[in-house]
């Protein structure tokens, strides 16, 4: 099993919104294969950290279910500092609809627009 890419560092919860501050764990072995001359973190483990924060936060286990909108725009490296997962949510019927963007020192890495259901 592959250790998670990002080490959280803090949790703030408001009404309706998630900023989590992490930290690149550059000893990761997703690098080994991500890619060993030009290490970069996966968008999957970046999506993959939004649905474990959201899980946290509901305590529940979930499912994405739609993707409205998935843009990558920067690179995440080992190197990367400064870190911040910031989601906003609204419960609606059936599924929790996300508006999420990873930010760190003034760059964006990651915008999306999703639905999550509970599991």
């Amino acid at each position: 099993m592959i250790e998670p890419v990002f080490k959280i560092i803090s949790v703030e919860r408001n009404d309706n919104s998630i900023v989590t501050l992490l930290q690149v764990d550059a000893a990761s072995d997703i690098f080994k294969g991500h890619f060993p001359d030009q290490p970069v973190v996966p968008g999957a483990c970046m999506l993959q950290t939004v649905k474990e924060i959201l899980e946290d936060n509901f305590n529940a286990p979930l499912k994405l279910a739609k993707a409205d909108n998935i843009k990558f725009l920067n690179m995440v490296t080992p190197d990367t500092t400064g870190l911040a997962m910031k989601i906003n949510y609204q419960l609606l019927d059936n599924y929790i609809k996300v508006v999420a963007e990873l930010t760190g020192e003034a760059v964006v890495f990651m915008k999306l627009q999703a639905s999550f259901v509970k599991i």
